[in-house]
Parts: C-alpha cells; sequence; structure tokens
C-alpha cells in the first residue's frame, strides 16, 4: 500500500490502524506537504522504500533523516506522481488541495483500489475521475465518513431500488446562532467544531456547511446520483453518517462514533473487515438522536454547492478553488465569515461572464480553470472585504 498525505489527519488515522496490523500490510511509498521529519520518521517504522516531500525546500532534511536506511527519497510534483505509480495494491488519497488531483489519477489510471480522501479529485473533475477509474479497473473507495456511510448502506440492496441517500451533516459551532451572530463569527470560534478533529480548512467549511455541498457533488459522482436523489439532514450528535432510501420505503442507515478510523478500516479492509480501536457506539447513553432540515438561510453555501452541481461542467471546479482562497483569507482575518459565501459567490460570477464553465476536457483543463478561478477570487478579495467593513 501507498499513503499520499501521510502526515495529515487521515494519514495519521491510517498509520494508526496499520500499525495494529503490520502482518497484513506493507508500505511501498508515503508522501507529505512539508514536515520532513514525521515523514522520514514514519518511513523508517513501516519500512517504506520511498519518501516523498512536496516541499522541495525540506528535501535536505529528509534525505539526511533517512541517510544509511535504504530508503529513497525525493521531492516535488513529479515524484508525487511516481508514489503513486509505484507498485502498491491499495492507496490511500488523502493529499489535501488540488495538488493531489495528478498522484491520484496515476493511482487509477494503473488499475489500483483507491481509498478517496482528496474532496478536489471529485468536486473539481469528478467525471473524468470516475470515468477513468473505470476504463482503468480501478476500485473507488470513499473514505469520508458519510460517503463510507453511504457506501455501506447501498449493500442492503440493488442499485435500481434506491431512491434517495441522505448525507448528514452535525450543523457545525454555529447550528443554533442567529445569522447576526454567524456573521460575526471569529476564525477561533469557527475552528472549534463540536465533535469531529479535522484541518483547518475543512473545519471552517463545516462551520460554513460549504463541507457538506462540496460532499453533494462527491456522492453525484462516487453513486451516480442526480440533485434529486441527494438530500441533507443536520444531526448534531454525528452517529449516524449517511442513509440510503430504497422504492419499498426501507431506510438503511450506517452508524458510528465520529471517529474516521471506522471508515478508514472499512476501506482498509473491504471487502472484509478488521477490528479498529474506535470507540463502540452506546446508543443507551447517547440516548437521543435528532435530525433538521439545514436553513439554508444562515447557512447560505450549502445551496451555492448545490446550484453549482446542478449547473455542472466547470462550476463545481470554481466553487472549490474560490472556497479555498476564502477560507485562507478569512483564517488570515482579511475577510469576515459572511465574506466567505460573498468571495465564492462573486468568483462563480465571474468564471461565468468570462465563459469557463465548460466541462474541463482533461485534468489540465480542470487544473486551469482551477488556477484561473484563485486568481478570480484574489481579485475580488478587496471588493468583497470593503462591502464587509
Amino acid at each position: 500500500m501507498t499513503i499520499l498525505g501521510a502526515t495529515g489527519s487521515i494519514g495519521a488515522s491510517t498509520i494508526d490502524l496499520l500499525k495494529r496490523e503490520r502482518s497484513r500490510y506493507r508500505v511501498v511509498s508515503l508522501t507529505a506537504r512539508g514536515n520532513a521529519a514525521a515523514l522520514a520518521k514514519l518511513a523508517r517504522e513501516l519500512d517504506a522504500s520511498f519518501a516523498v516531500i512536496a516541499d522541495q525546500s525540506a528535501y535536505g532534511e529528509l534525505k539526511d533523516a533517512l541517510a544509511g536506511s535504504g530508503i529513497e527519497a525525493a521531492t516535488g510534483d513529479d515524484a508525487l506522481v511516481e508514489a503513486a505509480e509505484r507498485p502498491a495494491e491499495w492507496v490511500m488519497a488523502a493529499i489535501s488541495g488540488s495538488v493531489g488531483l495528478k498522484p491520484t489519477l496515476a493511482a487509477i489510471e494503473r488499475g489500483a483500489t483507491i481509498a478517496i480522501a482528496n474532496k478536489e479529485c471529485l468536486v473539481c473533475a469528478g467525471a473524468l475521475f470516475m470515468r477513468r477509474a473505470a476504463a482503468a479497473g480501478a476500485t473507488i473507495l470513499p473514505v469520508d465518513s458519510e460517503h463510507n456511510a453511504v457506501f455501506q448502506a447501498l449493500s442492503a440492496g440493488r442499485r435500481e431500488d434506491v431512491s434517495r441517500v441522505i448525507l448528514t451533516a452535525s450543523g457545525g459551532p454555529f447550528r443554533t446562532w442567529t445569522r447576526e451572530a454567524i456573521d460575526a463569527a471569529t476564525p477561533e470560534q469557527a475552528l472549534r467544531h463540536p465533535n469531529w478533529s479535522m484541518g483547518p480548512k475543512i473545519t471552517i467549511d463545516s462551520a460554513t456547511l460549504m463541507n457538506k455541498g462540496l460532499e453533494l457533488i462527491e456522492a453525484h459522482h462516487l453513486f451516480a446520483l442526480k440533485s434529486s436523489e441527494i438530500d441533507v439532514l443536520v444531526h448534531p450528535q454525528s452517529v449516524v453518517h449517511g442513509m440510503v432510501e430504497f422504492r419499498d420505503g426501507s431506510v438503511v442507515a450506517q452508524l458510528g462514533a465520529p471517529d474516521m478510523r471506522i471508515p478508514i478500516a472499512h476501506c482498509l479492509a473491504w471487502p472484509q473487515r478488521i477490528a479498529g480501536p474506535a470507540p463502540r457506539l452506546d446508543l443507551a447513553r447517547i440516548g437521543t438522536l435528532t435530525f433538521e432540515e439545514p436553513d439554508l438561510a444562515r447557512f447560505p453555501a450549502l445551496g451555492l454547492a448545490r446550484a453549482a452541481m446542478e449547473a455542472g461542467g466547470a462550476a463545481p471546479t470554481v466553487l472549490n478553488a474560490a472556497d479555498e482562497v476564502a477560507v485562507a483569507e478569512f483564517i488570515a482575518g482579511r475577510i469576515g465569515f459572511s465574506g466567505i459565501v460573498a468571495l465564492v459567490e462573486a468568483t462563480l460570477e465571474a468564471a461565468s461572464k468570462r465563459g469557463l464553465m465548460g466541462e474541463p476536457a482533461n485534468l489540465d483543463a480542470a487544473l486551469a480553470v482551477d488556477h484561473v478561478s484563485r486568481s478570480l477570487a484574489l481579485d475580488l478579495l478587496p471588493e468583497i472585504a470593503a462591502k464587509a467593513s
């Protein structure tokens, strides 16, 4: 197996599971963005043969840390692709951001089993990725807790008998806040997720519900679903992660503690199961599970993402790129919380006027749209910041 993004939260959870099943798995390649010391430590512990650091300025540190180990060190985007191309039956695609697209596609092209945790692959180029996976005979396993839940629940019946799927959302830290309070929220408040421990980007996206919007787009591609076949329910306990409704009225749900090691373990052993260390669900102690409709007035990002999904073409690519810029600017204190959605919406409008919304023909075209969209978002930033002040 290979882990693309070994030092992030998904990579760390994957490695925690691997260390408990050392006799079952052999690690070929590991990659990281810039933490050379952590990558070298993991490569030695797991006896990997190839370690790649994306940040070229950290290459010297990685090479020195691996000296005498027999583990090959490399750096840069081409090396990330090489890590994905090296023979491994199972690949964890957990590189965050658009930099993860080419390595993940490289693993798909050789027909590997891909546990996909990189949202950008499906949001920016979902049609392309799923088409290439089918052609190469690659297996795509969803790591996101919601999509993994749907994947598991789908096994209860035939695909043609599915009426709809339901993704659940915790509602984030601002679920009960007024719109005025949400608009004034600080980065520190937005980063306090009530249930999950995640990186800053996905935590802010959970606070806006943009994360759930991106998951709508992912579900559309993963399971070949129309917009009308995907619903979202806010479920603050984060126990039910996804549901599938069949045409006879049956609803099959997957439940579990809010611990990413559960869906990762499912992907690791699929179609079998392995023992996992995640806390066991105690429904008697939890007592009550509640559900509510998402409030699109207070959380307009979800509606914006659904509209982008329905528009198709490059709209989801623009949406994702603008959101990455907007979240980074919010964390840096240059726009307010409401400015995140405002900047994304303005970027979508600008991209449409420029004729950028056509379906990307290939990965380079998708990456070009991503690049232009980021530039558009940055150009629009002063206007959005001024409106909020």
